[in-house]
């Protein structure tokens, strides 16, 4: 090939590499949660079919703790040579306002990548609970304190219940759980009253008439659980609160990689495997490009900086 014909071609050669393909080592992938929630399953999801893409191994770390901030600060603080990638979350934009002197900037010190999915939260009871729609619960929690469980002080769905109760002017008995999993198992037993939780952990479960889906906190219902609901049918438009699953990677990333990263996820959230997989968890698929999610990850911290100030909500 001439000289100039080379010097033409590099550009196009550089998109359709993998990201630093003179390096034999595989990508690492750090999930910030213990395996088996919508997080890791999603975040594995992505790796299976990202490696083909890519044309280079894909290896998961889970790394949990310390509300997610142990996977994270391993990832901001990873070299940005292309090779680290984070399952990041809406806990991102949280904790940073949530956790004090965490040695790094949750929102700063990542490269957004790709928001990937958007997860809506849901408000659940038994499918026995005398509680059948919105307007049950608001007058049920102003006859006397309901207790609703989250996955943790500090979550999402913990913000979106507190936005809940500024709304409808009630007070609820919040009780935190180490993960939406075990809220669950008392909600059935009969000690709480009601869970908000996101829908991917639960949609099977309402599906099958064991849980009653109360509201959806998307704008408009959503697709998984169309007779549920959306909190703005009910009159609580400010309730539009959708978490997300996505990839962000360390701070001073290439550009040109983060761009060749989210092309290859985009092709990805097009399988039909992928995007049957993501509806059978409620979840719905994103391809906007890395600055929409640079974006929402500033609006969403000084949003959830409010209510946590508001609130003096403290992690576990």
């Amino acid at each position: 090939m001439h000289r100039r014909s080379l010097l033409a071609a590099l550009p196009a050669l550089s998109l359709a590499a993998p990201a630093l393909a003179q390096s034999d080592r595989p990508i690492r992938l750090i999930v910030p949660v213990a395996p088996g929630g919508s997080q890791d399953i999603v975040a594995r999801l992505f790796a299976r079919h990202l490696g083909p893409v890519l044309g280079q191994n894909i290896v998961v770390e889970n790394h949990p703790g310390a509300g997610s901030n142990i996977g994270y600060a391993l990832g901001a603080r990873a070299r940005p040579d292309g090779l680290t990638l984070v399952a990041g979350s809406d806990s991102l934009s949280i904790n940073r306002s949530l956790f004090r002197n965490l040695g790094f900037d949750p929102v700063q010190d990542f490269a957004p990548v790709a928001q990937a999915t958007s997860v809506p939260q849901i408000l659940v009871v038994r499918a026995d609970s005398p509680i059948r729609d919105l307007a049950g619960f608001v007058a049920a929690s102003r006859a006397e304190p309901l207790a609703v469980g989250t996955p943790g002080n500090g979550s999402l769905s913990h913000l979106l219940l507190e936005l809940l109760q500024q709304a409808s002017e009630t007070r609820v008995i919040h009780a935190p759980y180490r993960g939406g999993a075990l809220a669950l198992v008392d909600l059935m037993g009969g000690s709480l009253q009601g869970v908000m939780i996101n829908i991917g952990a639960i949609t099977d479960r309402v599906r099958a008439g064991q849980l009653r889906g109360i509201a959806v906190s998307t704008a408009s219902r959503a697709a998984a659980l169309p007779d549920v609901p959306s909190f703005a049918e009910a009159g609580f438009a400010g309730l539009a609160v959708a978490g997300w699953h996505g990839l962000v990677a360390p701070r001073g990333t290439d550009p040109a990689v983060v761009a060749r990263l989210h092309a290859a996820l985009v092709q990805v959230l097009a399988l039909p495997e992928v995007t049957q997989r993501l509806h059978a968890l409620g979840i719905e698929p994103v391809t906007e490009p890395p600055e929409a999610l640079g974006e929402r990850l500033r609006a969403d911290a000084t949003r959830w900086e409010a209510v946590i100030r508001r609130t003096g909500m403290r992690p576990d």
